[in-house]
This record gives structure tokens, C-alpha cells and sequence, in this order.
């Protein structure tokens, strides 16, 4: 059975798109840490990072700091920041996070819930961004 994560990416349920090619795609992610925070992942499920091929791990990362830059020009921030944690959802994904200060990547603290317009808003600047 596919992911939540593969659904998104075909399509199957609705997302806040910011950026895709035929390899990957980043949405922002529904319950964020902070504003702007996205989930990047290769449209191949693989539950662990780890496990992608060293092309397909090379692949992912440097589409995640094109998304990184895209975030960054659109999300007023010092940084952003990058984990990847994964163990609620089976499919290897990156969190990029804009972030002025040290706890905005607090993935402990309550998530955050905001309104759709906000978070359409968001996900168009980011992909008017991307290059």
C-alpha cells in the first residue's frame, strides 16, 4: 500500500505544493514547526534515507537545497534549517525549516495549525521562488 507521502506526491490528496520535478517533490508540511516548513521527499518510497542508492540520496539532497534557497527568498529567516527524523510516516523524507532562532526546529514543542489562506500564501511564494 503507498505511503500518505505517495499520495500526496501523485496527487491523490490534496497538498501545499512548492516545488516537484520527476524525481521528487516538496509540500508544505500541514503541522509545522514554524511558518514555511516543508517536507521534501523522493517520489520513490523508500522508508529509509539510507537506503536510496548513492545517486538517488545526491539527487534528493540537492533538490532540498534548491527548495532551502526557494525557502529562504520567500520566508524572512536567518537560516534554514534541515533534519531528517522520519519514523511517523514510511517514506524518507527531509524537513526544511525556516528558522531565526535555535528552537524553531523544536519538533518536541506543539505543532503549529494555521489557516488554509495562510498556508496556500506561503506555498506560492515559496514556488514563485523556486528555480
Amino acid at each position: 500500500m503507498a505511503s500518505i507521502f505517495s499520495k500526496i506526491a501523485a496527487g491523490e490528496i490534496p497538498s501545499y505544493k512548492v516545488a516537484e520535478d520527476e524525481r521528487h517533490f516538496a509540500f508544505l508540511d500541514i503541522n509545522p514547526v514554524h511558518p514555511g516548513h516543508v517536507l521534501v521527499i523522493p517520489r520513490k518510497e523508500v522508508d529509509y534515507i539510507f537506503d536510496l542508492t548513492d545517486e538517488e540520496y545526491t539527487s534528493l539532497l540537492l533538490f532540498a537545497k534548491r527548495v532551502a534557497a526557494a525557502i529562504r527568498r520567500a520566508i524572512p529567516c536567518r537560516k534554514v534549517g534541515v533534519t531528517v527524523i522520519g519514523l511517523d510516516v514510511p517514506h524518507a523524507h527531509i524537513h526544511l525549516v525556516p528558522m531565526d532562532k535555535g528552537d524553531d526546529m523544536n519538533f518536541c514543542a506543539p505543532k503549529l495549525t494555521l489557516p488554509a489562506e495562510e498556508m496556500q500564501e506561503i506555498a506560492a511564494r515559496i514556488a514563485a521562488e523556486f528555480k
